[in-house]
């Protein structure tokens, strides 16, 4: 028998859909989660539910350096999306938010390095290793914050950008995106960064803190208050998970020739939107529009972020990406039937079309 594909943070949002899309190709899987995050183990169940023994769990700290590197002797390759994954949270607990994010890193680089036998690790980063884009111009038209560089315009922010390190969170994962690339070139340890956009889909236990587009939804379909932070002319770039776990797989699959290299991996500029026009979206779905308040900016938060895709899509071989609209639609869909909610006429017609 084959040996297992270790997934840390395998119950978590992006880790519990690739788990799944791994353990349908017939892969054995092991789950190494902690289950800290609210709404998780009901995602490790639905994995061993219709994977039954392809699904093993470890309940362990990514810091707990014995049981991690245990699970790493076994495994045929890493993914790595175990994480402290809120900016507000590092603002409170930064010692913490390093101790998760950077230092048990490095020490699964450690494990990896002694285990000495090409076993490859791809690791979820972040667009916010590329601070506040403070230094670019922006114009807001409409209800949405836009470039004023043409070129920035029509394909995103590439991965040339220079790094720049913002909050501790910021700090803490892009330290850690530096040191799984240096291990590469180093140590000669096979490893690829995708540096992420916003990331949606079924299994996503959004909240204010992290996972803004479901935690939206979530609220507008109780028909409860949703608060932007700032003016909610943000854009970003947002990406169906299914989209995310198909660069997971090329990234692995290709990674003799990506071994060292960072990604940025979003949605581009096709699935770009702002936040004020993802709820204007999600209330044509309900039939209703959202009640919305506002609050003060929060530290570190950019106005626009959309990844330049071109590079991640060229070297890993990616298709066309789920449209945004159809994408929120079916999450719509997935979590009213969650929580017992029953979606309006318009808003189940839109879900079976999508």
């Amino acid at each position: 028998m084959s040996a297992p594909v270790l997934v840390t943070g395998g119950a978590g949002f992006i880790g519990s859909n690739l788990a799944d899309r791994l353990a349908a190709e017939g892969r054995r899987v092991v789950v190494y989660d902690a289950l800290t995050r609210a709404g998780v183990e009901r995602n490790l169940a639905w994995l061993q539910s219709r994977h039954g023994r392809l699904i093993e769990h470890i309940h362990a700290d990514i810091r707990d350096q014995a049981r991690l590197g245990a699970a790493v002797r076994q495994a045929q390759a890493v993914f790595h999306m175990a994480a402290q994954v809120a900016v507000t949270t590092s603002m409170v607990e930064p010692v913490e938010d390093l101790g998760v994010n950077l230092i048990a890193t490095v020490g699964l680089l450690e494990a990896l390095r002694a285990k000495a036998d090409g076993t490859p690790l791809i690791f979820a980063s972040t667009n916010k290793v590329y601070g506040d884009l403070a230094d670019l111009d922006f114009r807001r038209e409409g209800d949405a914050y836009l470039p004023v560089d043409p070129s920035v315009r029509a394909h995103g922010i590439g991965e040339s950008r220079p790094l720049d390190f913002h909050t501790p969170y910021g700090c803490s994962k892009g330290g850690a995106d530096q040191y799984v690339l240096d291990y590469a070139r180093s140590f000669g340890v096979p490893t690829c960064v995708l540096r992420m956009s916003c990331i949606y889909g079924q299994r996503q236990m959004g909240t204010e803190d992290q996972g803004w587009v479901a935690h939206f939804l979530i609220r507008a379909l109780k028909g409860q208050q949703v608060t932007l932070f700032g003016d909610g002319c943000q854009v970003r770039d947002i990406l169906d998970v299914s989209d995310a776990v198909d660069a997971y797989l090329a990234a692995w699959k290709r990674i003799g020739a990506v071994s060292g290299r960072g990604f940025n991996l979003g949605g581009g500029p096709r699935n770009a939107v702002s936040l004020r026009q993802l709820l204007d979206f999600v209330g044509e779905i309900l039939g209703r529009p959202v009640d919305v308040a506002f609050s003060d900016w929060r530290a570190g938060d950019q106005r626009y972020f959309v990844a330049d895709t071109r590079a991640a899509d060229a070297a890993l071989g990616l298709g066309r990406k789920l449209d945004w609209r159809d994408g929120v639609t079916r999450l719509a869909q997935w979590l009213a039937a969650e929580n017992g909610i029953s979606l309006p006429v318009r808003g189940a017609a839109l879900a079976r079309s999508a």
